[in-house]
């Protein structure tokens, strides 16, 4: 049996109506517009269906959770009721990571003070956040229903606790493209020693197109592995192998029509480019003295201030997610560097300073009004101390229920803070904001209604927000 002449036997014309990618009216619109059509590539620029507050993402993911009752969410009753044994129901009937037995109430061991013209309280860990606190959008009443990493970075990034679905970053460049042909439309950074518990799934287009995926780049060395040219060959040589190998892709794309084998041309350009594109925007000794002291930058060290100050460099040249992840804010006090006392304090100093610098410098530049900042973890930590295995220093489980997370510009009100918390940190009690609800104010602040933003796969229309398209938008906090 010829196996070939079988598969053309198979090849109906619905099908080959399908593999032009835009049916009938696609071909018709191509002859009308000739080669600027066939120029188009997969992220050039889109016009979103509604009018956009923001035009990009700098997201800020603090990996582990950030406690937010040492932070943000001020308990004065958890302060006072320190050590005394936990109200049942926030123990009883609740799955906890590691708290064993009856555990004690645990109040913040640092001071909160009052900044801003609302007088919001913050801690003293973060002098210069609280110096720009006006700009600041806080959500107090997060909730999510995951409280292990993996499942939680998933849920956050992806819109499912399961691997195998694209991220928030994926969704954003495959629904507006990017403005730098030159450039990844979706770039991550890394600090804090180590990738997030979910991997790089967090940053992957799973079922949309690999062209959208997330783009590592790296503090120390090349930014991009592979970027530079192998040994031997020069630039003219380069191009030629990319133009031979373009021309086989096409002629296994015409025969099978597989749209990744597309992907796989318009990636070998997009790198190509990438090599005289991304070492000049990924060098910031190109700043002045000024600049680098502002964000406490150190040329050639993998810091979360560096990955800041090349979030400004890249959203400057019109990339158009940028997630920055640190990692080492997993405090279950199991030992001092994981503790709320030394440990939080720590990685407090490293963000503290070059979040306000990234925040001031959007600002005079002009471009914090277009550009999204969102700032926190996968979810909260508990009130009560978790004690594991009777370790004296003071730690917090993971806590589901409820976090804070902060957002500024691209479209967000500023100065406010949205819902509230029960005396103790424990429940949300005013304006419960779940994953969903912020993925779909995100999506709306780019332009998208979160249900109508769509991809064909396994027989659903597959959505960020999930195949029911749960997720209000929060009015409450836009502008």
């Amino acid at each position: 049996m010829n196996i070939y002449a079988e598969q053309l036997r198979a090849v109906t014309r619905r099908h080959f109506l399908r593999r032009c990618q835009v049916g009938l009216g696609g071909m018709a619109l191509s002859t009308l517009m000739g080669n600027s059509h066939a120029a188009a590539g997969p992220l050039t620029p889109k016009q979103p269906p509604f009018r956009p507050r923001a035009k990009q993402v700098i997201y800020l993911h603090m990996a582990g959770s950030p406690s937010q009752l040492d932070l943000f969410d001020y308990k004065p009753e958890l302060v006072r009721r320190n050590g005394q044994p936990c109200p049942d129901e926030f123990f009883k009937n609740q799955r906890f990571a590691f708290i064993k037995g009856h555990p004690k109430l645990l109040g913040t061991p640092h001071q909160f003070v009052q900044r801003g013209q609302n007088g919001f309280w913050i801690t003293e860990l973060l002098p210069h956040l609280g110096e720009i606190v006006d700009e600041l959008t806080l959500v107090q009443s997060m909730n999510t229903d995951q409280f292990n990493h993996a499942p939680a970075q998933l849920l956050l990034h992806t819109g499912s606790p399961r691997l195998g679905y694209p991220s928030l970053g994926a969704w954003v460049t495959y629904g507006l493209g990017t403005e730098n042909q030159d450039l990844p439309g979706f770039i991550v950074l890394l600090s804090g020693g180590k990738q997030p518990s979910a991997g790089k799934n967090v940053w992957g287009s799973a079922f949309l197109p690999g062209i959208y995926q997330g783009v590592q780049c790296r503090s120390v060395g090349d930014p991009i592995l592979f970027v530079s040219n192998p040994r031997g060959m020069n630039h003219d040589v380069r191009r030629q192998s990319l133009d031979t190998l373009a021309d086989l892709n096409r002629m296994q794309a015409d025969e099978f029509g597989d749209p990744e084998t597309l992907t796989r041309i318009e990636q070998y350009e997009l790198a190509f480019r990438m090599q005289t594109s991304v070492p000049g925007v990924m060098d910031i000794t190109r700043e002045s003295p000024a600049t680098l002291a502002m964000y406490g930058a150190e040329p050639g060290k993998p810091l979360f201030a560096n990955n800041c100050l090349l979030a400004r460099r890249l959203v400057e040249q019109g990339v158009r997610f940028v997630q920055l992840y640190d990692y080492g804010w997993d405090h279950h006090g199991t030992i001092e560097k994981t503790d709320i006392v030394h440990g939080l304090r720590r990685k407090c100093r490293d963000v503290d300073q070059p979040i306000a610098a990234l925040l001031s410098d959007l600002k005079q530049r002009g471009l914090l009004e277009e550009t999204l900042v969102v700032w926190g973890g996968e979810f909260g930590r508990t009130s009560m101390n978790e004690e594991r295995n009777g370790s004296k220093f003071l730690g917090r489980d993971h806590h589901p229920h409820a976090f804070t997370m902060f957002f500024a510009g691209g479209g967000m009100r500023p100065g406010v803070v949205h819902g509230a918390t029960d005396e103790l940190g424990y429940f949300p009690v005013e304006d419960k904001m779940t994953i969903r609800d912020l993925q779909a104010t995100m999506l709306h602040l780019l332009g998208f209604d979160a249900k109508q933003l769509s991809y064909p796969f396994q027989g659903l229309d597959a959505r960020l927000v999930g195949p029911n398209g749960e997720g209000e938008v929060r009015q409450a906090i836009l502008a």
